[in-house]
């Protein structure tokens, strides 16, 4: 939304554009054009006057209906190409100079076509798949009537031989025996066919019960599937011959092939006929072959043709679309020859509208202009940032917690920065960070290529985020150079360690068996630490009270926020009794822990601060003692818990009351608040509907700011404890990137084998890709955005507003129907 270009943002982040709620009076003869050239502007977002309608009274359902059908044609042309390997060719024309009359016509001719080729192709693979299974019937039924030809034949030869020595004088009375049999005799009927290979054994079994036995079948295996002339699928048959006698059993045996989707083909005993048969299907087929070839060859040329045409009659159809759907918003004026449009619009825009209007009645021939002027309104206008390619991605984080109230502060602006330092402080190690950077280089380097592509959901989110991964490794580099961690290994950068072993054994004792010879390790951590015994309680220690100092910070520049976000709104009340009371309560007991850590380092004291902070509540006169670190220490105690005390009713009490003193004097002698008084008051305005006489509910705000008072104090206590996830997962990835380091590469260099090593090194690429580029990336990235979230957007963010969405050809075309 918005500008795409560039790579700094030339516009103020920190608040939503001024909007204004615009009117249109467009005539009837330029409308769809109007509304068109607003949709190449995309800067104006139409409100629904129609809304009481259904879809199918409003003003242009009749041209809806007609975009719909020609869409339901282009996506069947599009399955069409899909299915034969055909892809669209990208248009280079606009789509406006095409008539949407001609597109309907053609699209209905090559439907027509295209349909009567399917229609034609189907029947003719149809007949040839039946000619396959046929030609198969013919070879594989031909084999078994052959060999019980054969077969009959040698045994009748056989009978006759034995007969020879028989008596002459039974010979005549026998002939007429075999006369008489043969003319009661009754002829069997057979049928072929094939049936499912998966079905045949049943097949057998009813055929038998269903007859009482009273039939001879026999069944060949076909070693290929075959294409089945109804479904369309390849599938394992066998050929099947059922011997029968009589039309009963026949009828039966017809009824029980169909219901088992046995196709049936006739047959002949001749012999003769077999092999004319065989060569008339043989024929057949190389003829449907051909044609089958000559239409397939049609139907992708004019699939190619549809090719070349189809994004172009695709935009085509959906702005059209697009521009009707928005005509139906707008309301007929009583003269029914105008349109009558309300909808929202960035200030700025107001000169390039204006433009638009007049570029339309001039291009339509209209007589008459349209009108453009601003309503005023006390509705809440939506929500608009100028966002490009590098602050999108961090805008659409702050957006997923919820879209910011009208010119509210925008956390996305120090989002851009807090959001990868605070992930780089969890994911601290410059060999994982430049890993993450090649990576994201890739995705920059070629966006061009990769945005034109269709890539897969986790690769479009993070082709999408590319420029905030690109931040959260730069960063990761910065705070891995500080804990001197590359893939867990310390190196001396900067300078020499500053400090020297005593004696051989020093490496396994604490610092005490180190001593310093040089200057202090100029930047980030002295790579003498890692190692020792000492390394892991130091880094605790670093990395806790790091932690503390970071998340007390940024807390403290969100309540900094709300003071920006009160002052804007002109809201004195939640200065003095938000602001202000929070800022003291907070910075009382956090602020001043924060001093304490940094006082602790700067003097080297031994001072427990876990003990100063639990007894300034518990025995806040006591005596401090060893843990005292400046002069003074228990009177400054004592008066920053007094102040913390105080300012918790100061947060609770005043403000519902000042709120009710000023709604009744504000309804004693006017209906109308002005504008300017205080957000809360413009909040009970705007929802209270235009009379202005609504209940003011005390115990309502009253529950509400208690409610506000108890999550604040509660907070800050939990908000300053969640902060401790950056030590722990710092800690986390420094560990389990030493024992991928240590377990596995060290381990299997050891074994002075080439084999072990490869084993070893595919392991640890393995596992260092797999869980701490991958894994651990995906876990700080989740942290990171809870610290932002939770802790530091709840301390001044309301997100309660709705996205500025304007009606836009780009964002029409960017969508998959």
């Amino acid at each position: 939304m918005g500008e795409s270009g560039g790579c700094c943002p030339p516009m103020d982040l920190m608040r939503s554009e001024p909007m204004q709620l615009v009117q249109l009076i467009v005539p009837m003869e330029s409308a769809h054009l109007t509304v068109s050239y607003l949709g190449d502007l995309g800067l104006v977002q139409f409100k629904d006057l129609n809304s009481e309608k259904s879809p199918f009274q409003r003003t242009y359902a009749a041209q809806i209906k007609r975009c719909g059908e020609m869409a339901r044609k282009i996506r069947f042309f599009k399955d069409q190409m899909s299915k034969a390997g055909v892809l669209p060719k990208d248009s280079l024309e606009n789509g406006t100079d095409i008539d949407l009359d001609d597109v309907e016509v053609k699209l209905g001719e090559l439907e027509a076509e295209l349909v009567e080729i399917n229609a034609n192709n189907d029947k003719l693979q149809r007949s040839y798949n039946e000619l396959i299974e046929y030609k198969l019937v013919l070879e594989k039924a031909g084999e078994f009537f052959s060999s019980a030809h054969t077969s009959a034949t040698a045994q009748q030869r056989e009978i006759d031989s034995q007969q020879v020595g028989e008596d002459l004088l039974e010979a005549p009375l026998l002939q007429e025996d075999k006369s008489v049999d043969s003319s009661k005799q009754v002829k069997l009927g057979f049928l072929t066919g094939l049936v499912p290979r998966e079905k045949s054994m049943v097949f057998e079994r009813i055929l038998f019960r269903a007859t009482r036995g009273n039939v001879f079948i026999r069944q060949t295996v076909i070693e290929e599937p075959v294409i089945d002339p109804n479904s369309g699928d390849k599938a394992e048959k066998n050929v099947f011959v059922v011997f029968y006698s009589g039309e009963r059993a026949k009828s039966k045996i017809l009824k029980i092939c169909e219901a088992f989707g046995a196709n049936r083909y006739p047959f002949s005993e001749d012999l003769g006929k077999q092999a004319q048969m065989i060569t008339e299907v043989s024929g057949r087929l190389t003829e449907l072959k051909t044609t089958i070839d000559a239409g397939l060859g049609h139907r992708n040329i004019l699939l190619h043709a549809i090719g070349d045409k189809f994004e172009l009659w695709n935009l085509k159809v959906r702005k059209e679309k697009a521009i009707y759907h928005t005509l139906n918003m707008l309301s007929l004026d009583v003269t029914k020859k105008c349109l009558v449009a309300e909808g929202w619009s960035p200030v700025f825009a107001s000169n390039e509208i204006q433009n638009a209007l007049k570029r339309a009645a001039v291009d339509s021939n209209s007589q008459v202009g349209s009108i453009f002027q601003v309503l005023r309104t006390k509705e809440l206008p939506p929500t608009y940032f100028r966002t490009n390619k590098f602050t999108s991605a961090i805008q659409e984080i702050v957006d997923a917690y919820g879209v910011a109230k009208y010119q509210e502060a925008n956390p996305g602006v120090f989002t851009i920065v807090t959001f990868p330092f605070l992930f780089a402080v969890m994911f601290g190690d410059w060999g994982h960070g430049i890993c993450l950077l090649l990576a994201t280089m890739y995705l920059i380097v070629r966006e061009k290529k990769l945005s034109s592509q269709k890539l897969g959901d986790i690769m479009e989110m993070a082709f999408g985020g590319r420029y905030v991964i690109m931040m959260m490794s730069l960063f990761s580099i910065y705070t891995g150079l500080i804990y001197n961690e590359f893939f867990s290994i310390p190196y001396p950068l900067f300078a020499p360690s500053a400090y020297d072993c005593r004696d051989a054994s020093c490496s396994e004792a604490t610092t005490i068996g180190l001593i310093k010879v040089r200057d202090t390790y100029p930047f980030g951590l002295d790579p003498v630490w890692h190692g020792t015994r000492s390394e892991l309680p130091f880094l605790n220690s670093l990395k806790m009270k790091m932690s503390i100092l970071l998340g007390v910070s940024q807390m403290n520049l969100g309540i900094i926020m709300s003071y920006f976000n009160a002052r804007f709104f002109k809201s004195s009340v939640n200065i003095w009794f938000q602001f202000i009371p929070q800022m003291i309560f907070l910075n009382s007991l956090f602020g001043y822990l924060s001093v304490l850590i940094i006082i602790k380092w700067c003097t080297g004291s031994q001072a427990d601060l876990y003990h100063v902070m639990i007894y300034m509540f518990l025995s806040p006169t006591d005596e401090l003692g060893e843990n005292q670190l400046f002069p003074h220490q228990k009177t400054v105690q004592l008066v920053l818990l007094f102040l913390a005390l105080v300012s918790v009713p100061c947060m609770l009490l005043p403000k519902p009351f000042i709120l009710k003193k000023q709604h009744e004097a504000r309804h004693q002698g006017q209906s109308y608040a002005p504008l300017e008084e205080t957000d809360e008051s413009l909040h009970v305005e705007a929802s209270g509907g235009s009379h202005g006489h609504e209940e003011f509910e005390f115990s309502e705000i009253f529950v509400h700011q208690l409610i506000h008072t108890i999550e604040f104090v509660l907070g800050a206590v939990s908000n300053t404890a969640s902060y401790l996830r950056l030590w722990a997962l710092s800690l986390a990835h420094s560990e389990l990137s030493s024992v991928f380091y240590e377990k596995v590469l060290l381990l299997a260099w050891g074994y002075n084998n080439w084999l072990i090593l490869i084993v070893g090194i595919i392991v640890f690429i393995f596992a260092t890709v797999g869980v701490l580029l991958v894994m651990e990336t995906l876990s700080a990235f989740l942290h990171a955005l809870r610290l932002h979230w939770v802790e530091f957007q709840n301390k001044f963010y309301e997100g309660d507003g709705y996205k500025f969405a304007p009606f836009s050809f780009i964002l029409t075309a960017n969508e998959d129907e």
